[in-house]
């Protein structure tokens, strides 16, 4: 007997199954969640997957039968919606808590279903996108619900580098929750509705006395901006799922496809004369590296990760010409570009991640040094500059670097140098790449001629001009070797376009190991 010829029962009972599955927590709870400005499971699993591609796993699954929780009280799907779907049209897998159950506490059942779709997404090769809403372990499942945080983290780690895995955090993510997302490569926060924290305000105050709000404590804008856990920040659910598709389309779907490449009309030999102008003659005058990063790449289109954190680096992705790049630049307009230990870890992240996922990296350097001070020393820069320095050098991605004005001491060597196995290095011709600025070049090493002259003041401009001259200029870097050539600004884009076509075919590898020691 075919379905259709089955009784109308059997039929009935599927679609009634079907529909109490996706009513979650009821329609009074689903009530409270879009009074309270959020979204359901289901609706934004809607937003972002490409639309009518989601197929459900696990829809019937109850939560495990204990005393504490009545078979009355046992939820088709507890708590979590779970399946595949595409982005792009590519296949993405996806797991959304439902806060209308239990609100979203995640046990046995729970959590079986999230590593159900992690360990598919690995088999397949595909991203896994998380969407936390949940309220922690379910208490009434004891240490069975801590369990399955453990199976879920253990997921996060061996999925590490084999495929994306991006957390959106669209409701309260707290104590052991909080781990998860923050090992996947990811996170993106809603302001107003979602926090992060291992303790919340009732137990901060019982242990430090201080009054703090849910915000305060570990908000989007809080985690966006000061800690640094968050990459991206949304101002609601449209417009996280927006950016989650976004994100997804400048990445490849796992560690052995190559970066993906998207179609575009901006000529690969655009010259932009606009560049040639835009470095000031002084030195120590400020400019905007976003928009030399604009000019270059592909429609202008940069998608900046930790905006908000850290911002005297930047990290952003890109394309040029068609193909997803990483682009690593200092800010002038953010503590002069310096390196400190937030930028050297915000790029030591981001430079690891492209080259799990053969994105190459495009690196413009404008750096006068690593801070110095002893808030920086005791807070441990000397280790926190070598992750990036680690990053730059373990990376074995196309690497092509532009220095558009100062690479002074060991920021030069850190920031992806020849000696780092840079691919393609140059320089504008107002780089000055030196052991240290002129000025305080010059007044090492001729403090005691100085001191002497009948014009301190003038014989020190003497020699600081006499120093740029022999020293702080891109063409002693060239003449070694150091450079592979000096650019005019204007020839930017074509060059690197030229560069990273030429680059497509590189085979580079490590020594082999279990894993090198970077020092965390």
């Amino acid at each position: 007997m075919s379905y259709s010829q089955r009784p109308v029962k059997i039929k009935d009972r599927l679609a009634e199954m079907r529909a109490k599955a996706a009513l979650g927590g009821g329609q009074q709870r689903i009530a409270q969640q879009h009074a309270k400005g959020k979204l359901t499971a289901r609706e934004r699993i809607d937003l972002v997957l490409d639309e009518g591609s989601f197929t459900e796993l696990d829809a019937f699954v109850l939560a495990r039968p204990t005393e504490l929780i009545p078979d009355d009280e046992r939820v088709m799907g507890d708590g979590v919606v779970t399946g595949f779907g595409r982005i792009g049209g590519r296949v993405a897998y996806i797991f959304s808590q439902d806060f209308t159950v239990f609100g979203g506490s995640l046990a046995e059942a729970h959590a079986q279903k999230i590593c159900k779709v992690m360990d598919l997404a690995v088999k397949t090769g595909a991203p896994i996108i998380g969407l936390n809403d949940s309220g922690g372990a379910r208490i009434q499942e004891g240490v069975v619900s801590l369990g399955g945080y453990a199976d879920i983290f253990l997921r996060n780690v061996l999925s590490s580098g084999v495929v994306p895995q991006i957390s959106a955090i669209m409701g309260p993510c707290a104590g052991g929750a909080v781990y998860s997302p923050a090992i996947t490569d990811f996170v993106v926060m809603v302001r107003d509705t979602s926090y992060m924290f291992v303790t919340g305000p009732n137990v901060v105050k019982t242990v430090t006395h201080e009054d703090v709000t849910l915000d305060e404590l570990g908000g989007a804008d809080v985690h966006a901006h000061r800690s640094g856990v968050a990459h991206f920040e949304a101002d609601d659910e449209v417009s996280c799922a927006a950016l989650l598709r976004r994100l997804v389309g400048f990445l490849p779907s796992n560690n052995l496809d190559p970066a993906p490449i998207v179609a575009t009309e901006d000529a690969p030999d655009r010259e932009d004369a606009a560049l040639d102008g835009i470095v000031p003659t002084a030195s120590n005058k400020p400019y905007d590296m976003k928009e030399v990063i604009r000019r270059v790449v592909d429609d202008e289109d940069v998608l900046e990760v930790h905006e908000g954190w850290a911002q005297n680096i930047i990290c952003a992705f890109a394309r040029l010409d068609g193909r997803s790049v990483g682009v690593v630049a200092q800010q002038p307009m953010i503590l002069a570009g310096v390196l400190d230990i937030d930028a050297s870890v915000k790029a030591a992240r981001f430079v690891r991640f492209c080259d799990a996922f053969n994105i190459p990296l495009v690196t413009f350097v404008d750096v006068p040094g690593f801070l110095p001070g002893t808030a920086q020393e005791h807070a441990g820069i000397i280790r926190n500059g070598a992750k990036l320095l680690y990053a730059y050098a373990e990376a074995t991605v196309p690497k092509l670097t532009v220095i558009t004005r100062k690479a002074y001491g060991g920021a030069y060597d850190v920031m992806s140098s020849k000696h780092l196995r840079g691919d393609y290095n140059v320089a504008w011709p107002s780089a000055e790449i030196a052991v240290m600025g002129p000025e305080g070049a010059v007044n090492v090493i001729y403090r005691d001629e100085i001191a002497k002259a009948k014009d301190p003041d003038q014989r020190r401009t003497q020699l600081v001009g006499e120093y740029v001259e022999r020293f702080a200029n891109p063409y002693v870097a060239a003449a070694h070797g150091y450079l592979d050539d000096v650019i005019e600004p204007r020839e930017t884009r074509p060059r690197l376009v030229a560069a990273l076509r030429s680059l497509a075919s590189k085979r580079d590898a490590n020594p082999r190991r279990k894993h090198g020691n970077i020092p965390l």
